[in-house]
């Protein structure tokens, strides 16, 4: 994995070289042409590790061209991708929000990926969420109540 990594890293520092290109890979000043990252590029730009994009590849939830060994993301790829961020600081799973994401873009090609959310569906994932904190207080005060036991012993 390490040599993918450096590859690929290596080769998107080629593309943004050259000075007359954005770190995006577009040409300053230009917008002829679709806007391409490297997976490097995305992944810095999103946070995220280089292996967290191959799992949404491996997922189905990216699509990335290929030249060769290298990953190349789309403007498109790189929407898909703020949306799948998006759906899991919602807290919804990759398979929800895989659905919800296929299921809008079959309604709306080429309009740009949006989690596609139902009131029901908001309402839904908010209670799961407050069940989940309730847990976690519940747990907490445990833990606390816990630790103070064995700091009084």
């Amino acid at each position: 994995m390490a040599y993918d990594r450096q590859t690929e890293s290596s080769r998107g520092a080629s593309v943004r070289s050259g000075g007359s290109a954005s770190r995006t890979g577009r040409p300053a000043g230009r917008s002829t042409a679709p806007a391409t990252l490297t997976i490097g590029d995305l992944a810095e730009e999103f946070g995220v590790t280089l292996r967290a994009l191959r799992f949404y590849e491996a997922k189905g939830l990216l699509h990335p061209q290929r030249r060769g060994t290298t990953r190349l993301y789309t403007e498109d790829d790189r929407s898909r991708l703020a949306t799948i961020l998006r759906g899991k600081e919602l807290g919804f799973t990759l398979r929800e929000i895989a659905a919800m994401v296929d299921g809008d873009e079959l309604a709306e090609a080429g309009a740009g990926a949006t989690l596609a959310l139902s009131p029901a569906q908001v309402a839904e994932q908010i209670t799961h969420l407050e069940n989940q904190k309730a847990e976690i207080e519940r747990a907490l005060e445990a833990l606390r109540g816990y630790g103070k036991a064995v700091a009084s012993a």
